[in-house]
C-alpha cells in the first residue's frame, strides 16, 4: 500500500471517530435536555397545581384547604359557640372593622386554634387547626376580609353622618332665614308706621302753620284796632 492510501485510511478513520464522538455528545445533550425539560414541566405543573393565590404572600392565606372547608361546614360555629362561654378558651387576638371582626382563639387542652370571622358578635365562619402558623395566616386573611366587608358599612355611616350634618345646617340656616325675615317684616311694618306718622305729623304741621298764620293775622288786626282805639282815646274823640 502506497503512502497516499495509508494517509487516506488514517484520515477516514479519524473522521469516523470524530463523527461517533459527536453522535454520543448529541445524544447526551438530548437526554440532558429531555431530563431538564421534564424537570421544568414538573415544576410548572406543581406551580399550576397550587392555588393561584399561593404565589403571593397574602393570597396564600385566603385559600382554605379542602379539609378546612369541610370542617368549617361541619359544625365549628356551633362548637365554638358552646366553648366560648367556658374558661378553657383563650382569646389571643381580635380585630374589629365596623360591625365585622376576626378572632384568634386557643384551646390549650387540645393545643387547638380556632379562627373566627363574625359580624356583631355572631360567628359567621370558624376554622379549627393545630398549626399555629396556619392559624395566624387564616386570622390575617379574616382581618383582611373584615376590612373589605366593612368598607360599605363605614361609607354608609359616614354618609349618614354627612346627611345628618347637612340637614342640621339646613335647619340652622332656615331658622336664621326665618329670623331675618321676621326682623325684616318688623322693620317694614315699623317703617310703614313711621311713614304714616310722618305723613300725619306733616299734615298737622301744615295745619298748625296755617293756624299760626291766621292767628298772626288776627293778632295784627287786633293790634291795629288797639292802636286805633288808643289814638281815638288820646285825641278825645267819642268812641263808636
Amino acid at each position: 500500500m502506497d503512502q497516499k492510501s495509508k494517509l487516506r485510511q488514517i484520515a477516514f478513520a479519524a473522521f469516523i471517530a470524530m463523527w461517533a464522538a459527536q453522535g454520543v455528545n448529541a445524544q447526551t445533550l438530548s437526554d440532558s435536555s429531555a431530563s431538564a425539560g421534564g424537570g421544568v414541566v414538573s415544576e410548572a405543573s406543581t406551580t399550576a397545581a397550587l392555588p393561584a393565590t399561593s404565589q403571593t404572600g397574602q393570597a396564600q392565606t385566603s385559600a382554605l384547604t379542602p379539609d378546612e372547608a369541610k370542617q368549617s361546614a361541619a359544625g365549628n360555629v356551633a362548637e365554638l359557640q358552646q366553648m366560648i362561654h367556658g374558661s378553657d378558651l383563650s382569646e389571643l387576638r381580635t380585630t374589629y372593622n365596623g360591625s365585622y371582626g376576626a378572632s384568634l382563639l386557643f384551646y390549650g387542652k387540645e393545643m387547638t386554634y380556632y379562627v373566627a370571622l363574625f359580624q356583631q358578635k355572631n360567628f359567621w365562619r370558624v376554622i379549627k387547626t393545630q398549626d399555629a402558623g396556619r392559624a395566624d395566616m387564616i386570622y390575617k386573611d379574616f382581618v383582611r376580609q373584615t376590612l373589605q366587608l366593612s368598607d360599605v358599612e363605614i361609607r354608609r355611616t359616614q354618609l349618614e353622618a354627612q346627611k345628618a350634618f347637612t340637614d342640621r345646617m339646613i335647619a340652622l340656616s332656615q331658622d336664621r332665614a326665618n329670623r331675618l325675615q321676621a326682623d325684616l317684616d318688623v322693620a317694614r311694618q315699623q317703617q310703614s308706621i313711621v311713614a304714616a306718622q310722618q305723613q300725619q305729623t306733616r299734615a298737622e304741621a301744615t295745619a298748625l302753620s296755617q293756624q299760626k298764620a291766621s292767628a298772626q293775622d288776627q293778632l295784627r288786626a287786633a293790634q291795629r284796632q288797639v292802636r286805633d282805639l288808643q289814638r281815638q282815646l288820646d285825641s278825645g274823640l267819642p268812641l263808636h
